[in-house]
């Protein structure tokens, strides 16, 4: 009996030991990995290719800044309407995806300095007689849900006369509606809507008027500044040593990084 009391207390140790060396490597690796939040159908900042890979030029940049961190970064979609959410309650530690840097946002998360200048603009089928904003006047308009899309169209004075804004949960859909007849126009970023027209025949065209310019920046959960300072000073060096400007040229053609 007494054997197989220690035999039991032997076994019961080994346990305990294999259990807490797994959950002490498990809590190692979750402190090296930087969890990034996305839209997973945000080209050309971040997206699946044809063989459902997650790309993008956001996604090769925070892969660079991570790692120029020392650590290793995750990306997870999610539904970009609960972005702050999902980053508040630490399901994810970076917003990362092309978004806009807002005053009301900042309100919500820590942001870095701008590092790609946007702009919102309307487009529409390339045979459409829309041509300028005022255009917009009793037509039917679509947007990405809680995007700087509807922020830009909600402060223009075309927002009063546009018929219908119907909003959809990301832009290719609202793009597709475009097509089919559905909308008259989207509003969407530019640097979006170039990149579709670079890789596809679809004969949209884009409003000389923009509604608003703005900038991405890197959004980081309120109260880690530390997680913010570490981001920036790593996308700083990349930026100064040109390999930033590489990943750009390589999605834009050019370095469009701020400076």
């Amino acid at each position: 009996m007494k054997k197989r009391f220690v035999l039991y207390m032997l076994a019961s140790i080994v346990t305990l030991t294999l259990f807490t060396a797994c959950s002490n490597s498990s809590a190692k690796e979750d402190e090296q990995t930087i969890v990034i939040g996305i839209d997973d159908k945000f080209a050309p900042m971040g997206f699946r290719d044809e063989n459902n890979e997650i790309v993008g030029f956001d996604i090769d940049l925070a892969k660079a800044v991570v790692e120029k961190m020392g650590k290793t970064a995750k990306f997870q979609p999610i539904d970009w309407k609960t972005k702050e959410s999902e980053l508040s309650s630490g399901r994810i530690d970076l917003i990362w995806n092309g978004y806009t840097i807002t005053d009301e946002r900042k309100e919500k998360v820590l942001f870095t300095k701008p590092y790609l200048s946007n702009a919102q603009v309307v487009v529409t089928l390339e045979d459409s007689k829309l041509e300028k904003l005022d255009d917009l006047d009793g037509k039917v308009v679509g947007l990405q849900a809680l995007s700087s899309a509807a922020d830009a169209l909600n402060a223009s004075e075309i927002r009063s006369k546009v018929k219908e804004v119907t909003e959809f949960s990301d832009n290719v859909t609202a793009l597709n509606d475009l097509k089919s007849g559905r909308l008259d126009a989207v509003i969407i970023d530019k640097i979006v809507i170039d990149y579709y027209m670079t890789i596809q025949n679809d004969t949209f065209k884009v409003l000389e008027e923009s509604l608003a310019p703005e900038e991405y920046g890197i959004g980081v959960k309120k109260g880690n500044d530390e997680l913010l300072n570490q981001v920036q000073s790593a996308l700083d060096e990349l930026i100064a040593d040109g390999t930033a400007g590489e990943i750009s040229k390589n999605w834009f053609d050019e370095d469009r990084l701020l400076k």
